[in-house]
C-alpha cells in the first residue's frame, strides 16, 4: 500500500512539473514587443464652461508576444522634458478609450503649468504588464515590463480661478475670484490716463463704470483717483461695485536714491513677489508703503535686543534697523509680503 502511495505522489509531481513546463513554454517574449500608441487626441483648449465635458484619448494595445493583462497610464510633461518627471493624468485597463473630464484634467495640469495661457505639453501612454508575482522573474516586483508610446505634443489652454481681465490698462493683468463667488481681488498697475474696463471671459461680459458702480456691457472706463502706480483692486459683479486702494511698495534710503526718494517696486502676480533692480551705494535702506512711514509697512532689521528679525523675517516697526548695502553695484531686491510676515532677498547683479 505504501509503495502505491509513493508511486501516486511521484506521478502527481511529474504531471505538475510537466504542466509547469508547458505553461512556461507558452510565455514567450517577442523579439520586438509592440508598444502602445496614441491614435487620437481631444481638443485641449480647456474652458471652465465645459468643465463637465469628457475628453477621450484613444490608443492601441501593447503587444509583448504573449497574453498578459496591462495597465495603461496617460502621462504628460512639458514639451522636450522627455518625461523626466512625468505627470500622471489617469490610468486604465483599457488603452482604446481613456476618458477624463475637462475639470479634472485642468486641475491636474494646473499644478504644473501656468493658468490662462497656452502651454506646449507632451503626452504618452505607458503600459505596465501584469505577470505572476513572487517568482523574482523579469516582469515582477521592481523589474516590470513597461512599454511607452511615442510622444504626442499638443498646445493646451489651462484655465485658472474665475477672472476679470483689465482691458485698456496698458498691460496684461487680471483680478481673480478665490472662492468663485463673484467677488474679485488683485494687485493691478493703474494709470489714470488709461481708463479700462473689466472683461469676464467665461461669460463674455464686459463691465464699465458709472461712478463707483459697475455696469454690465456698458458704462465708461474705470479710472483710479490717484497717481499712476499699484493698487489693490476689488470688484463685485453681483453687487456691481468696485474699489481701488493705493498699494505702492518702495525702497528708500541712502543706499538707494536717498531718504527723500521712493524707488517704486513692481509686483509679479505669478510669484507673489515685489521686486526692483537698482544701482546702489554703500549705506542702508528700508521698505515702506505709499511713500509714508505710517501706512502699515516700515520694514527693516532687528537690533541686539531683537536678533530674530533678519532678511528672512523683517521687522515691521519704526524702531527697526536699516538693511545694509556694503558695496556699490547693481542689485535686484525682492520682497515677500505675507499676512503678517515679511522677507526679502538681495542679489548683486555685478
Amino acid at each position: 500500500m505504501k509503495i502505491k502511495i509513493k508511486y501516486l505522489i511521484s506521478l502527481l509531481l511529474m504531471v505538475g512539473l510537466f504542466s509547469s513546463c508547458q505553461k512556461q513554454e507558452l510565455v514567450k517574449m517577442t523579439t520586438n514587443p509592440i508598444a502602445p500608441e496614441i491614435t487620437s487626441m481631444p481638443n485641449l483648449t480647456l474652458a471652465r464652461a465645459n468643465g463637465t465635458d469628457t475628453l477621450t484619448f484613444k490608443g492601441t494595445a501593447v503587444n509583448p508576444g504573449f497574453q498578459a493583462s496591462a495597465t495603461y497610464y496617460l502621462e504628460a510633461c512639458p514639451t522636450g522634458n522627455n518625461f523626466a518627471k512625468p505627470i500622471s493624468i489617469l490610468h486604465s485597463n483599457s488603452d482604446k478609450m481613456m476618458k477624463i473630464t475637462v475639470s479634472d484634467m485642468n486641475g491636474i495640469l494646473l499644478k504644473s503649468f501656468p493658468a490662462d495661457t497656452v502651454s506646449s505639453i507632451d503626452f504618452r501612454i505607458r503600459a505596465v504588464l501584469a505577470v505572476d508575482a513572487g517568482t523574482g522573474a523579469p516582469g515582477t516586483g521592481s523589474n516590470l515590463f513597461e512599454y511607452s508610446s511615442t510622444t504626442n505634443s499638443s498646445d493646451v489652454t489651462i484655465y485658472g480661478l474665475p477672472r476679470l481681465d483689465l482691458i485698456g490698462s496698458g498691460m496684461t493683468q487680471k483680478i481673480v475670484s478665490a472662492l468663485g463667488d463673484g467677488s474679485y481681488f488683485g494687485y493691478v498697475k493703474i494709470d489714470p490716463a488709461k481708463p479700462f474696463k473689466l472683461h469676464d471671459p467665461d461669460n463674455d461680459t464686459t463691465y464699465g463704470a458709472n461712478g463707483s458702480n459697475l455696469v454690465a456691457n456698458g458704462g465708461s472706463g474705470i479710472v483710479a483717483s490717484g497717481v499712476a502706480g499699484w493698487y489693490q483692486f476689488s470688484a463685485d459683479i453681483k453687487g456691481l461695485t468696485y474699489s481701488t486702494k493705493p498699494y505702492m511698495v518702495s525702497v528708500i534710503g541712502d543706499a538707494a536714491d536717498g531718504w527723500d526718494t521712493d524707488d517704486m517696486m513692481d509686483y509679479d502676480a505669478k510669484s507673489g513677489l515685489w521686486s526692483i533692480k537698482l544701482n546702489m551705494a554703500p549705506g542702508g535702506f528700508k521698505f515702506r508703503l505709499n511713500g509714508d512711514w505710517g501706512n502699515g509697512i516700515n520694514l527693516g532689521l532687528g537690533d541686539d535686543s531683537h536678533p530674530k528679525y533678519t532678511l528672512d523675517n523683517l521687522w515691521n516697526d519704526g524702531g527697526s534697523q536699516n538693511i545694509p548695502i556694503k558695496s556699490a553695484g547693481s542689485y535686484t531686491i525682492t520682497l515677500s509680503i505675507g499676512t503678517s510676515t515679511y522677507s526679502a532677498a538681495i542679489t548683486k547683479n555685478n
